[in-house]
Protein backbone atom coordinates (compact mmCIF):
# COMPACT_ATOMS: atom_id res chain seq x y z
CA UNK A 1 0.00 0.00 0.00
CA UNK A 2 1.51 3.80 -1.36
CA UNK A 3 1.96 5.62 1.94
CA UNK A 4 0.52 9.51 1.44
CA UNK A 5 3.19 11.69 3.31
CA UNK A 6 1.07 14.95 1.76
CA UNK A 7 -0.67 17.29 3.93
CA UNK A 8 -4.51 17.32 4.33
CA UNK A 9 -6.67 20.37 3.59
CA UNK A 10 -7.38 20.18 7.23
CA UNK A 11 -3.66 20.09 8.17
CA UNK A 12 -3.11 15.92 9.14
CA UNK A 13 -0.22 13.98 7.96
CA UNK A 14 -2.56 10.89 8.77
CA UNK A 15 -3.52 10.75 12.33
CA UNK A 16 -1.33 13.34 13.73
CA UNK A 17 -1.31 17.46 12.86
CA UNK A 18 -4.99 19.50 12.56
CA UNK A 19 -5.31 22.89 14.50
CA UNK A 20 -6.38 21.93 17.72
CA UNK A 21 -6.53 25.69 18.81
CA UNK A 22 -9.45 27.97 20.71
CA UNK A 23 -12.18 29.86 18.34
CA UNK A 24 -9.97 33.35 18.62
CA UNK A 25 -7.32 31.61 17.50
CA UNK A 26 -8.44 29.20 14.34
CA UNK A 27 -9.50 32.46 12.93
CA UNK A 28 -5.53 33.55 12.98
CA UNK A 29 -4.79 30.00 11.85
CA UNK A 30 -7.26 29.89 9.01
CA UNK A 31 -6.21 33.79 7.78
CA UNK A 32 -2.54 32.39 7.95
CA UNK A 33 -3.50 28.89 5.65
CA UNK A 34 -5.19 31.22 3.15
CA UNK A 35 -2.62 33.73 2.97
CA UNK A 36 -0.07 31.01 2.98
CA UNK A 37 -1.85 29.01 -0.06
CA UNK A 38 -2.33 32.51 -2.00
CA UNK A 39 1.38 33.20 -1.68
CA UNK A 40 3.84 30.10 -1.63
CA UNK A 41 3.36 29.38 -5.11
CA UNK A 42 2.67 33.14 -6.58
CA UNK A 43 5.63 33.40 -9.09
CA UNK A 44 6.57 37.09 -8.05
CA UNK A 45 6.50 35.63 -4.22
CA UNK A 46 9.08 32.45 -5.31
CA UNK A 47 11.14 35.12 -6.79
CA UNK A 48 11.64 37.48 -4.53
CA UNK A 49 12.34 34.51 -1.69
CA UNK A 50 14.69 32.44 -4.13
CA UNK A 51 16.69 35.86 -5.10
CA UNK A 52 17.31 36.35 -1.60
CA UNK A 53 18.01 33.02 -0.51
CA UNK A 54 21.32 32.96 -3.08
CA UNK A 55 22.33 36.50 -2.76
CA UNK A 56 21.37 37.20 0.98
CA UNK A 57 21.82 33.77 2.91
CA UNK A 58 24.12 31.98 0.40
CA UNK A 59 22.43 29.62 -1.07
CA UNK A 60 22.98 26.30 -2.37
CA UNK A 61 25.12 25.20 0.50
CA UNK A 62 27.72 23.23 -0.16
CA UNK A 63 27.38 19.25 -0.05
CA UNK A 64 30.61 18.53 1.15
CA UNK A 65 32.35 15.16 1.26
CA UNK A 66 34.56 14.18 4.41
CA UNK A 67 37.13 11.71 3.87
CA UNK A 68 37.27 11.04 7.48
CA UNK A 69 34.20 10.52 8.40
CA UNK A 70 33.56 8.15 4.98
CA UNK A 71 36.78 6.37 6.23
CA UNK A 72 35.61 5.67 9.84
CA UNK A 73 32.40 4.48 8.78
CA UNK A 74 33.13 2.92 5.39
CA UNK A 75 30.64 4.67 3.58
CA UNK A 76 30.62 7.54 1.50
CA UNK A 77 29.62 9.92 4.46
CA UNK A 78 28.33 13.80 2.56
CA UNK A 79 27.50 17.44 4.94
CA UNK A 80 24.76 19.33 3.82
CA UNK A 81 26.81 22.73 5.24
CA UNK A 82 23.50 24.86 6.55
CA UNK A 83 25.86 25.60 8.88
CA UNK A 84 26.97 27.92 6.49
CA UNK A 85 24.11 29.99 5.92
CA UNK A 86 23.82 33.72 7.25
CA UNK A 87 23.26 33.55 10.87
CA UNK A 88 24.79 29.95 10.58
CA UNK A 89 21.94 27.73 10.75
CA UNK A 90 19.32 26.74 8.55
CA UNK A 91 16.61 28.59 10.27
CA UNK A 92 17.28 31.62 7.75
CA UNK A 93 15.38 29.79 5.80
CA UNK A 94 12.01 29.63 7.03
CA UNK A 95 12.69 33.20 8.98
CA UNK A 96 12.77 35.02 5.44
CA UNK A 97 10.07 33.31 3.58
CA UNK A 98 7.79 33.78 6.64
CA UNK A 99 8.87 37.08 6.93
CA UNK A 100 8.00 37.86 3.66
CA UNK A 101 4.38 36.81 3.71
CA UNK A 102 3.93 38.87 6.86
CA UNK A 103 4.59 41.85 4.95
CA UNK A 104 2.51 41.05 1.86
CA UNK A 105 -0.29 40.18 5.37
CA UNK A 106 0.35 43.68 6.07
CA UNK A 107 1.52 42.85 10.21
CA UNK A 108 2.71 45.37 11.92
CA UNK A 109 4.40 42.97 14.57
CA UNK A 110 6.18 40.06 14.44
CA UNK A 111 6.61 37.45 17.28
CA UNK A 112 8.90 34.52 17.76
CA UNK A 113 9.83 31.82 19.83
CA UNK A 114 13.35 30.31 20.38
CA UNK A 115 15.03 27.98 22.55
CA UNK A 116 18.75 27.52 20.84
CA UNK A 117 18.71 31.23 19.67
CA UNK A 118 19.08 30.01 16.12
CA UNK A 119 15.44 30.89 15.11
CA UNK A 120 15.39 34.30 16.93
CA UNK A 121 18.58 35.42 15.32
CA UNK A 122 17.18 34.11 12.02
CA UNK A 123 14.05 36.14 12.34
CA UNK A 124 15.55 39.63 13.88
CA UNK A 125 18.06 39.12 10.97
CA UNK A 126 14.87 38.81 8.41
CA UNK A 127 12.83 41.44 10.50
CA UNK A 128 15.80 44.16 10.25
CA UNK A 129 16.02 43.43 6.27
CA UNK A 130 12.48 43.92 5.58
CA UNK A 131 12.05 46.91 7.81
CA UNK A 132 9.28 44.71 10.53
CA UNK A 133 9.08 45.25 14.56
CA UNK A 134 10.16 41.83 16.24
CA UNK A 135 9.74 40.17 19.63
CA UNK A 136 11.24 37.58 20.51
CA UNK A 137 10.18 35.35 23.31
CA UNK A 138 12.73 32.71 25.06
CA UNK A 139 12.57 30.69 28.43
CA UNK A 140 14.77 32.37 31.16
CA UNK A 141 16.66 29.38 30.86
CA UNK A 142 17.41 29.51 27.74
CA UNK A 143 18.36 33.08 28.07
CA UNK A 144 21.28 31.93 30.56
CA UNK A 145 22.78 29.37 27.98
CA UNK A 146 22.68 30.83 25.11
CA UNK A 147 23.29 34.21 26.06
CA UNK A 148 26.14 35.01 22.99
CA UNK A 149 22.48 34.56 21.01
CA UNK A 150 20.52 36.90 22.73
CA UNK A 151 23.14 39.88 22.14
CA UNK A 152 22.73 39.13 18.32
CA UNK A 153 19.06 39.52 18.37
CA UNK A 154 19.62 42.88 20.61
CA UNK A 155 21.98 44.37 18.51
CA UNK A 156 19.33 43.60 15.19
CA UNK A 157 17.20 45.87 17.12
CA UNK A 158 14.65 42.66 18.72
CA UNK A 159 12.90 42.72 21.83
CA UNK A 160 13.93 39.83 23.92
CA UNK A 161 11.11 38.75 26.37
CA UNK A 162 12.25 36.13 29.18
CA UNK A 163 9.33 33.52 29.79
CA UNK A 164 9.13 32.84 33.68
CA UNK A 165 6.92 29.91 33.81
CA UNK A 166 7.34 26.64 33.80
CA UNK A 167 10.73 24.91 32.66
CA UNK A 168 11.77 28.47 31.50
CA UNK A 169 12.39 26.59 28.04
CA UNK A 170 11.47 26.46 24.41
CA UNK A 171 7.75 25.18 25.21
CA UNK A 172 6.76 27.76 27.69
CA UNK A 173 8.49 30.55 24.48
CA UNK A 174 5.64 29.00 22.58
CA UNK A 175 3.16 28.82 24.36
CA UNK A 176 3.65 33.08 25.10
CA UNK A 177 4.35 33.70 21.46
CA UNK A 178 0.89 32.03 20.75
CA UNK A 179 -0.72 34.14 23.43
CA UNK A 180 0.81 37.23 22.02
CA UNK A 181 -0.76 36.40 18.43
CA UNK A 182 -4.10 35.70 20.12
CA UNK A 183 -4.33 38.66 22.09
CA UNK A 184 -3.42 40.99 18.91
CA UNK A 185 -4.32 39.15 15.49
CA UNK A 186 -4.48 42.07 13.70
CA UNK A 187 -1.37 43.88 14.06
CA UNK A 188 0.51 41.25 15.02
CA UNK A 189 2.33 37.61 12.58
CA UNK A 190 3.71 34.96 14.46
CA UNK A 191 6.66 33.96 12.82
CA UNK A 192 7.21 30.07 14.36
CA UNK A 193 10.38 28.52 13.78
CA UNK A 194 9.75 24.60 13.97
CA UNK A 195 7.54 22.19 12.33
CA UNK A 196 4.82 21.90 14.89
CA UNK A 197 1.93 23.79 16.21
CA UNK A 198 -1.62 24.26 14.60
CA UNK A 199 -1.69 23.95 10.62
CA UNK A 200 -0.67 25.35 8.47
CA UNK A 201 2.70 25.82 9.89
CA UNK A 202 3.96 22.53 9.84
CA UNK A 203 3.65 22.47 6.44
CA UNK A 204 4.45 25.59 5.79
CA UNK A 205 8.07 24.97 7.69
CA UNK A 206 8.67 22.19 5.75
CA UNK A 207 7.71 23.50 2.43
CA UNK A 208 9.95 26.62 3.38
CA UNK A 209 12.97 24.44 4.31
CA UNK A 210 12.42 22.20 1.60
CA UNK A 211 15.18 23.89 -0.45
CA UNK A 212 17.75 21.66 1.67
CA UNK A 213 16.86 18.21 0.18
CA UNK A 214 16.09 20.57 -3.05
CA UNK A 215 19.70 21.19 -3.28
CA UNK A 216 21.09 17.74 -2.31
CA UNK A 217 19.43 15.89 -4.92
CA UNK A 218 21.18 18.10 -7.77
CA UNK A 219 24.46 18.26 -6.27
CA UNK A 220 24.01 14.59 -5.28
CA UNK A 221 23.40 14.11 -8.99
CA UNK A 222 26.51 16.62 -10.26
CA UNK A 223 29.29 14.66 -7.33
CA UNK A 224 27.50 10.92 -7.40
CA UNK A 225 25.69 10.86 -10.72
CA UNK A 226 22.97 10.12 -8.88
CA UNK A 227 20.20 12.07 -7.16
CA UNK A 228 19.49 9.60 -4.38
CA UNK A 229 21.27 8.83 -1.40
CA UNK A 230 20.95 5.91 0.98
CA UNK A 231 20.41 7.34 3.72
CA UNK A 232 19.29 11.40 4.53
CA UNK A 233 20.66 11.74 8.75
CA UNK A 234 18.91 15.08 11.09
CA UNK A 235 18.35 15.68 14.24
CA UNK A 236 14.97 16.01 15.86
CA UNK A 237 13.67 18.59 17.78
CA UNK A 238 10.36 20.50 16.94
CA UNK A 239 11.48 19.07 13.21
CA UNK A 240 12.31 22.40 10.95
CA UNK A 241 15.56 20.51 9.38
CA UNK A 242 14.61 17.47 9.64
CA UNK A 243 11.91 18.30 7.31
CA UNK A 244 13.20 19.90 5.04
CA UNK A 245 16.37 17.46 4.69
CA UNK A 246 13.31 14.72 3.95
CA UNK A 247 10.66 16.53 1.81
CA UNK A 248 12.02 15.73 -1.46
CA UNK A 249 13.15 12.20 -0.66
CA UNK A 250 9.67 10.99 1.26
CA UNK A 251 8.38 9.06 -2.13
CA UNK A 252 11.42 7.63 -2.84
CA UNK A 253 11.32 4.28 -0.72
CA UNK A 254 14.86 3.55 -1.19
CA UNK A 255 16.01 6.33 0.91
CA UNK A 256 16.08 5.70 4.54
CA UNK A 257 15.22 8.60 6.59
CA UNK A 258 16.97 8.63 9.98
CA UNK A 259 16.06 11.28 13.07
CA UNK A 260 18.64 11.68 15.84
CA UNK A 261 16.75 12.43 18.66
CA UNK A 262 17.23 14.03 22.19
CA UNK A 263 18.18 11.09 24.81
CA UNK A 264 19.65 13.86 27.59
CA UNK A 265 20.88 11.50 30.39
CA UNK A 266 19.80 8.50 29.22
CA UNK A 267 16.21 6.82 28.55
CA UNK A 268 15.86 5.35 31.97
CA UNK A 269 16.81 8.23 33.75
CA UNK A 270 13.64 10.34 32.57
CA UNK A 271 15.77 12.83 31.83
CA UNK A 272 15.71 13.46 28.00
CA UNK A 273 13.87 14.59 25.25
CA UNK A 274 12.47 11.51 23.54
CA UNK A 275 9.51 11.71 22.34
CA UNK A 276 9.51 10.50 19.37
CA UNK A 277 10.73 6.68 21.45
CA UNK A 278 9.06 7.32 24.74
CA UNK A 279 6.23 9.84 23.68
CA UNK A 280 2.42 9.11 23.85
CA UNK A 281 -0.60 10.37 20.78
CA UNK A 282 -1.37 13.94 22.81
CA UNK A 283 -2.40 17.45 21.43
CA UNK A 284 0.68 20.36 22.04
CA UNK A 285 0.37 23.79 21.05
CA UNK A 286 -2.08 23.07 18.71
CA UNK A 287 -1.75 20.19 16.53
CA UNK A 288 -2.34 16.44 17.50
CA UNK A 289 1.67 14.35 17.73
CA UNK A 290 4.02 12.55 19.91
CA UNK A 291 4.54 14.28 23.22
CA UNK A 292 6.40 13.16 26.39
CA UNK A 293 3.87 13.24 29.19
CA UNK A 294 3.58 13.17 32.95
CA UNK A 295 1.24 10.61 34.77
CA UNK A 296 -1.41 13.51 34.91
CA UNK A 297 -1.20 13.78 31.24
CA UNK A 298 0.06 17.44 31.01
CA UNK A 299 2.84 18.08 28.53
CA UNK A 300 6.63 18.62 30.06
CA UNK A 301 9.49 17.22 31.58
CA UNK A 302 11.75 17.43 28.47
CA UNK A 303 15.85 18.24 29.14
CA UNK A 304 18.73 18.16 26.70
CA UNK A 305 22.15 19.71 26.82
CA UNK A 306 20.90 21.14 23.18
CA UNK A 307 18.54 23.99 24.20
CA UNK A 308 17.04 23.25 20.47
CA UNK A 309 15.99 20.00 21.15
CA UNK A 310 14.35 20.52 24.60
CA UNK A 311 10.79 20.12 23.73
CA UNK A 312 8.25 17.63 24.69
CA UNK A 313 6.78 17.31 20.90
CA UNK A 314 8.05 16.65 17.69
CA UNK A 315 6.32 18.17 14.72
CA UNK A 316 3.48 15.96 13.23
CA UNK A 317 4.87 15.00 9.73
CA UNK A 318 8.01 13.54 11.26
CA UNK A 319 5.22 11.75 13.74
CA UNK A 320 3.64 10.39 10.98
CA UNK A 321 6.72 9.36 8.68
CA UNK A 322 7.54 7.23 12.61
CA UNK A 323 4.42 6.01 12.33
CA UNK A 324 3.90 4.93 9.39
CA UNK A 325 7.60 3.36 9.27
CA UNK A 326 8.94 5.54 6.95
CA UNK A 327 11.40 7.12 8.80
CA UNK A 328 13.38 5.42 11.82
CA UNK A 329 14.38 7.22 15.73
CA UNK A 330 18.12 6.79 16.94
CA UNK A 331 18.06 8.43 20.75
CA UNK A 332 21.19 10.47 21.08
CA UNK A 333 22.35 11.09 24.98
CA UNK A 334 24.50 13.80 25.77
CA UNK A 335 27.34 12.16 26.25
CA UNK A 336 27.39 10.89 22.57
CA UNK A 337 26.53 14.44 21.06
CA UNK A 338 29.21 15.74 22.76
CA UNK A 339 31.86 13.17 21.61
CA UNK A 340 30.32 13.15 18.13
CA UNK A 341 31.30 17.12 18.11
CA UNK A 342 34.48 16.88 19.64
CA UNK A 343 35.14 14.29 16.88
CA UNK A 344 34.22 15.94 13.88
CA UNK A 345 35.65 19.37 15.12
CA UNK A 346 39.00 17.41 15.07
CA UNK A 347 38.49 15.68 12.00
CA UNK A 348 37.57 18.47 9.69
CA UNK A 349 38.04 21.52 11.72
CA UNK A 350 34.28 21.87 11.61
CA UNK A 351 32.59 22.55 14.81
CA UNK A 352 28.98 21.79 15.08
CA UNK A 353 25.75 22.66 16.81
CA UNK A 354 24.67 21.05 19.71
CA UNK A 355 21.68 19.61 17.49
CA UNK A 356 23.36 18.94 14.53
CA UNK A 357 26.10 16.98 17.23
CA UNK A 358 23.30 14.24 17.58
CA UNK A 359 22.52 13.19 14.01
CA UNK A 360 26.55 12.76 14.06
CA UNK A 361 26.40 10.63 16.58
CA UNK A 362 23.98 8.53 15.14
CA UNK A 363 26.36 7.79 12.59
CA UNK A 364 28.19 5.65 15.00
CA UNK A 365 24.57 3.52 15.95
CA UNK A 366 23.70 2.53 11.79
CA UNK A 367 25.75 -0.29 9.70
CA UNK A 368 26.94 0.90 6.60
CA UNK A 369 27.84 -0.98 3.11
CA UNK A 370 30.85 0.22 1.69
CA UNK A 371 28.92 0.89 -1.49
CA UNK A 372 26.40 3.36 0.75
CA UNK A 373 26.16 7.29 -0.13
CA UNK A 374 24.98 8.91 3.40
CA UNK A 375 23.84 12.86 3.33
CA UNK A 376 23.52 14.25 7.03
CA UNK A 377 22.47 17.51 7.66
CA UNK A 378 24.69 19.52 9.61
CA UNK A 379 21.98 22.10 11.22
CA UNK A 380 23.78 24.75 12.84
CA UNK A 381 27.47 25.60 13.66
CA UNK A 382 28.82 25.72 17.09
CA UNK A 383 29.54 29.18 17.84
CA UNK A 384 26.46 29.06 19.72
CA UNK A 385 27.48 26.19 21.95
CA UNK A 386 31.33 27.03 22.84
CA UNK A 387 30.50 27.40 26.67
CA UNK A 388 29.10 24.18 26.96
CA UNK A 389 31.85 22.44 24.74
CA UNK A 390 34.29 23.78 27.09
CA UNK A 391 32.70 22.96 30.17
CA UNK A 392 33.15 19.64 28.75
CA UNK A 393 36.56 19.82 27.37
CA UNK A 394 38.04 17.43 29.54
CA UNK A 395 36.74 14.75 27.03
CA UNK A 396 39.36 15.45 24.75
CA UNK A 397 42.20 16.20 27.13
CA UNK A 398 42.17 20.41 27.43
CA UNK A 399 39.61 20.76 30.56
Amino acid sequence: MTQNFTVSPEGYYGQFGGAHVPEALLKCTQNLAENYRRYIDDPEFQAEYRELLKDYVGRPTPLYRSEKLSSLHGCSVYLKREDLCHTGAHKINNALGQALLAKRMGAKRIVAETGAGQHGVATATACALLNLECVVYMGAEDIVRQHSNVQKMRLLGAKVEAVTEGSRTLENAVDAALRAWCDDPENIYYLLGSAVGPHPFPDMVARLQSVISEEMRAQLLRQEGRELPDYVVACIGGGSNATGSFFNFLDDLDVTLVLAEAGGKGLITGKHAASLTCGETRVLHGANTMVLTHEDELAGGPYSISAGLDYPGVGPLPAHLVDTGRAMVVPITDEQALDAAYELNRMDGILPALESAHALAALHKLDFKPTDIVILTLSGRGDKDLETYLLHADRIGIG
